[in-house]
């Protein structure tokens, strides 16, 4: 380039910097109009806020003094939870919980308290009808001189909110905590509203958002809606549907309804008149990880029992542990399902009781399912050793079975006849080793219905399990497999395996099952197998219960195995051979009743046979 070009080049260049100093627009004009949007949009919200006021007003009618104000706080707690009140709506707006705190909190060990209700995700709504319409009480603002604090243990505190109208007319609403617990008591007081009022009901209309506290993805299966009917004081739930809605109409009156969440509860009891009736809802969110279900409830109390000073409720927000809630109201420790209705025997006699006791002696709760599940097996021994013997003498008769299926061969009928002809001959029944089994299956059931419900293993660690209330996970999947999931519990697997082993022990003392249309030996390896699918998303204290109570069995066989002269029981079952062939003896009842059995059997065939010889 040449001088001339160069020259031209910063020229064109001083021109376009001089344009864009003098002649280019300015940006205020730009920030003016930025102001003027900005305070449009502050007279707009004036012009709203105005406009909001004065619809609050006409909508509380009667109550229009009470409906604008500035919300106050005020604090009760004690050595179990933290309860926040607001003078906006006299009402509780947040309750936590200091012993307890979700899983990731726990896990990103964070000691923040658990959050059991907040009005950010807990909608309450308590209506009146007036003459001029429908009011929401907790919109309204309340007064209260109380100033909360820490109750000590021993103590009661209360705090009072007051909304006064005129000629002495008010609502009342006092809160009572004592130094201890999980409750809070509501008392609910109308003083000289018949004028303004036009029904005897008053409206409590409850939602809850369900936020997440666990590790199990599936927390939103086991939160539902539970109640009891007064009359008869007949529990009932909405069915825990993680998929689909559920509802119901409860037109009896009910003593309470609780809203159940896996481990934790939120509840409404009425302490006088019962709740006249209800409508409740379940809805589950699937695609929401947020708000996993959402519980509603519409309930109907009494507004005679307010005007007579007797409207006292309660409020319980805790943990659902049996032993904590079984006294608060009738039938309140339904709300855990310790086992299904014909086990609840066993789980509430036995295993409750067991366990309190050992939570005593152990802090560490893997050592503590040891021992229970010591104490368990040694209970039950006798009717182990008589499982074994019974199979001991099934043995010593093998040799006979199967001589007696080369003789019959494959017809089921007389095969089964001859079988039950040699155990009456020899004194034998064979059901005697079933029946010792069958007995220890509604501990198993209980087993599998407690763990996965028992508050008491939440966030109680044992070796690599972090928490014994949900599965461990050693190595996650970087894919899912149908029924299994996406990860491997170590728990689970090793009751797979002691399970199988448990198997094949149990099949080399056990005799071949002859003329039998399914080999139970086979499927002593292919359930645990099964079980394992099942298995792996349950809680790792039930998958270890279960580990360890193979490993004892099978020590207990082997224990068993070293006293039972089987010798002994071959000669004492020919001695019976004997006895009872010359008329004596002692048959045992099954075998009496099979002799009888086959008797009337081969009475009926010869009778069969004779009326058709009679037709030829």
């Amino acid at each position: 380039m040449d001088r001339n070009q160069v020259t031209g080049l910063l020229l064109l260049m001083g021109m376009l910097l001089g344009y864009q100093f003098f002649f280019a627009p300015k940006d205020e004009p730009k920030q003016a109009q930025k102001a003027q949007v900005a305070q449009t949009t502050i007279h707009r919200s004036a012009a709203t806020t105005t406009v909001d006021t004065v619809a609050l007003k006409a909508a509380a009618g009667d109550f229009a003094t009470a409906a604008t104000g500035v919300a106050q706080e005020v604090v009760l707690e004690n050595k179990d939870i933290k309860v926040t009140f607001s003078t906006k709506g006299g009402k509780v707006k947040q309750v936590l919980l200091k012993h307890y705190k979700t899983y990731n909190d726990f896990a990103a060990h964070k000691e923040n308290p658990l959050t059991i209700y907040d009005e950010a995700f807990d909608k309450l709504s308590f209506e009146l009808a007036t003459t001029k319409g429908n009011v929401d009480i907790n919109k309204l603002f309340f007064t209260t001189q109380s100033k909360g604090g820490v109750v000590a243990e021993g103590q009661k505190q209360s705090v009072t909110f007051t909304l006064a109208l005129a000629n002495g007319q008010s609502i009342e609403q006092t809160y009572t905590l004592a130094g201890e617990g999980f409750l809070v008591d509501q008392n609910t007081q109308i003083k000289g509203l018949d004028g303004l009022l036009k029904s005897q009901i008053a409206k409590i209309n409850w939602i809850e958002e369900v936020r997440p506290t666990e590790k199990d993805l599936n927390e939103n299966r086991k939160a539902t809606v539970n109640y009891l009917i007064a009359e008869g004081e007949e529990f009932d739930q909405l069915t825990e549907n993680p998929t689909s809605a559920n509802d119901a109409t409860l037109e009896k009156p009910l003593n309470w309804l609780t809203f159940k969440k896996k481990y934790f509860l939120s509840g409404f009891i009425a302490k006088n008149t019962p709740i006249s009736k209800a409508q409740i809802w379940a809805t589950p969110n699937p695609q929401d990880s947020v708000n996993i279900k959402t519980l509603r409830a519409n309930m109907e109390v009494s507004l005679a029992d307010m005007k007579a000073g007797k409207g006292q409720y309660q409020w319980y927000f805790g943990p659902n542990d049996y032993n904590k809630i079984k006294e608060i109201a009738p039938a309140f420790g339904r709300n855990v399902k310790l086992s299904y209705d014909i086990f609840l025997p066993i789980t509430r006699y036995v295993f409750v009781p067991l366990f309190n006791i050992l939570e005593t002696v152990f802090s560490n709760y893997g050592l503590l399912i040891i021992a229970l599940v010591l104490v368990i097996k040694f209970a039950l021994l006798p009717l182990t050793y008589k499982s074994y013997v019974s199979m001991a003498k099934m043995r010593i008769l093998q040799p006979e079975l199967n001589a007696i299926k080369e003789k019959i061969g494959d017809d089921a009928a007389k095969l089964q006849q001859a079988q039950m002809k040699l155990y009456g001959e020899v004194g034998v029944s064979p059901l005697s080793g079933c029946v010792p089994v069958l007995a220890t299956m509604p501990i198993l059931m209980a087993v599998f219905m407690l763990f996965p419900n028992l508050i008491n293993l939440r966030q109680e660690a044992f070796l690599w399990a972090n928490d014994l209330s949900t599965y461990d996970s050693v190595w996650n999947l970087p894919f899912s497999i149908p029924f299994y999931g996406n990860h491997v519990s170590l728990f689970t697997l090793l009751m797979t395996l002691s399970s199988i082993a448990y198997g094949y022990y149990n099949n080399q003392n056990t005799p071949d099952q002859v003329g039998q249309p399914i080999d139970m030996k086979k499927m002593a390896y292919i359930t645990p197998v099964i079980f394992m699918f099942v298995m792996n998303s349950l809680p790792a204290g039930m998958s270890f219960y279960y580990f360890v109570s193979n490993l004892v069995t099978i020590l207990q066989q082997i224990g068993i195995r070293k006293f039972v002269d089987e010798d002994k029981i071959k000669q004492i079952l020919e001695d019976n051979r004997k006895k009872i062939a010359a008329g004596g003896g002692k048959k045992s009842r099954f075998s009496e009743y099979l002799q009888k059995q086959m008797k009337a059997a081969e009475e009926m065939q010869k009778q069969q046979n004779d009326d058709k010889k009679k037709k030829k």
